[in-house]
């Protein structure tokens, strides 16, 4: 595992970046109502891109021989966990949940956020998973500090959602982010505190909990992109890419945040 530690001139590069793909997102994140496609957000992502002069992360990315990924927002509604694929014909509708997924390089650095949203009305059970997945990345960020460990954050993570009575998802994980999209290391939301790579100032990690209200099981549609709960029930997903410093964790897709201060 070769991990790439960023100095203080890199990590202003990747703050940045981080406000940058906060301030797309949260555009985006205003005009989900009942009613809109998914296409819809989608290009207005790809206007934000156009007017700050970065580029999409998702917008082509073949990992591992996929079909080139059409969009630059992934759209994850309902049961989708992630990557599901902004289309004119996946419209939001009241009671919906939707995780939103955006990714950007700027000076050849990237940032990655998700959030997932309440469309209109919804339901007191996915209004708990939504907020329990928010409460679980808020966990793993508060333990980004130097000298824990990578299995701190995930044990952090399952132990809280498994208490909630939700699931864990394992197919999919965190990761390191830099001059890369996904770089070591892995960060997963499972594990086993005090194990793992102790962290370190100057590491930048993209932490994303993706939270079933049923089993963690995971099954990927014939587009090879979209993946669904096997048992279809709905699933939640947050992200922030988060730098270790000496004074504390640094939520670079956060705006109001600074080293220490969440």
């Amino acid at each position: 595992m070769s991990i790439r530690y960023k100095s203080e001139s890199e990590l202003a590069i990747m703050r940045d970046a981080g406000l940058i793909a906060a301030e797309i997102l949260e555009t985006v994140c205003q005009a989900a109502k009942p009613g809109v496609s998914t296409w819809e957000l989608d290009q207005i992502a790809r206007r934000g891109i156009e007017k700050h002069k970065v580029t999409s992360a998702f917008l082509g990315y073949n990992p591992g021989g996929k079909p080139p990924y059409p969009g630059v927002l992934c759209t994850s509604r309902n049961e989708v966990i992630v990557h599901g694929i902004p289309r004119k014909n996946d419209v939001l509708a009241d009671g919906d949940i939707i995780g939103i997924d955006f990714g950007i390089f700027h000076k050849g650095f990237c940032a990655d956020t998700a959030r997932t949203l309440m469309i209109g009305s919804v339901s007191p059970a996915r209004e708990k998973l939504v907020e329990v997945c928010r409460a679980a990345l808020e966990a793993a960020i508060a333990l980004c500090v130097p000298g824990n460990r990578l299995g701190d954050i995930g044990s952090a993570v399952q132990t809280f959602v498994e208490s909630k009575g939700f699931s864990v998802v394992r197919q999919f994980v965190g990761h390191g982010i830099g001059r890369a999209m996904h770089e070591d290391p892995q960060v997963p939301n499972f594990g086993k505190a005090g194990t793992e790579r102790r962290l370190k100032p100057g590491l930048v990690i993209a932490v994303e909990p993706m939270v079933n209200a049923g089993a963690p099981d995971v099954e990927e549609l014939d587009d090879d992109w979209t993946a669904v709960t096997k048992d279809r029930s709905m699933s939640a997903h947050f992200e922030h890419t988060i730098a270790v410093t000496e004074k504390g964790p640094w939520v670079l897709t956060r705006p109001t945040s600074s080293p220490g201060s969440l």
